[in-house]
This record gives structure tokens, sequence and C-alpha cells, in this order.
């Protein structure tokens, strides 16, 4: 066996490895059909939680979105230099911004979203309707054993 068969053989023996194959192989393509928006993956992402929870802030948001506050302040910043989302002082709290899409982020990401959706449909279509309930099950089971507390 080559140095490569090996090599190859012992990242397929990691379940890590296949799940960070699959998460790429699905940012990769989102991404493709997210660039003619003029979108990243993470923008969009953040366009998407703000149709579910407008008015979120960035904390909140870069919790929901799985990145960091400093890295949704920028990614925050851009859109609203594109015009996308606008910020606004919370009443209760002054140093809290207030995140809103605006009627152009609503439109942008309206279409996005189609985009992203016929991705995702593509996947499921790759699975029965048991097989991918039984997919959803043992990825949440495998994102709550890593967050159990270790022992």
């Amino acid at each position: 066996m080559s140095a490569e068969e090996k090599f190859q053989a012992a990242v397929d023996a990691r379940l890590g490895s296949h799940i960070k194959r699959a998460e790429a192989a699905l940012m990769t393509e989102k991404a493709r059909v997210l660039r003619p928006f003029g979108l990243t993956v993470p923008q969009y992402a953040a366009l998407y939680a703000l149709t579910l929870a407008p008015g979120s802030s960035g904390a909140a948001l870069a919790r929901t979105c799985a990145v960091t506050p400093q890295s949704m302040a920028s990614l925050l910043a851009g859109l609203e230099a594109k015009g996308l989302v606008e910020r606004r002082s919370s009443p209760d709290h002054a140093q809290v911004l207030r995140t809103r899409l605006t009627p152009a982020g609503s439109a942008l990401l309206c279409d996005a979203d189609a985009a992203a959706k016929q991705v995702e449909a593509r996947l499921s279509g790759a699975f029965s309707e048991a097989e991918e309930r039984l997919l959803r099950e043992l990825l949440g089971r495998a994102a709550e054993a890593l967050r159990a507390p270790r022992a």
C-alpha cells in the first residue's frame, strides 16, 4: 500500500473526515449559487436569520450563525454598506444595535434563498424520506455528543 493510500485509509477511518467533506461540499455549492447575488454564505445566513428574528443584536446573530461577534460586526458593516440591513440603537440599551433587513435586503434574500433552497433540495434528493429523517437524527446526536460535558 502506497503512502497516499495509507493516508487516505487513515482519513477515511475518521468519522469527522466524512462530516467535514459533506459540510465542505455543501458550503462550496451554496457559495457558488450565492455568488451571482453578491453574497457569501455567512452573509446569506445572517440575512436569513434576520427574517426569523428581526431586530436581533449582532451578538445574537453571531450565536445563531456560529461566528465570532467580531466577524458578525464586520459582516453586518458590509451588509449595511450595501444597503441590505439597517442598524439602530436599542431603546433599552444604547450600546446595542438592533438589525433589520431593508426592503432591498428582503428582495435580495428572497432570490438568494430560492437558489440556496435548490441546493438543499439536491441534497435531500440523495436520500429517501426515511434516510433523511435518520440522517437528521444521527447528525443531531453527533452534535449533542460533542456538546456534552467531558467526564
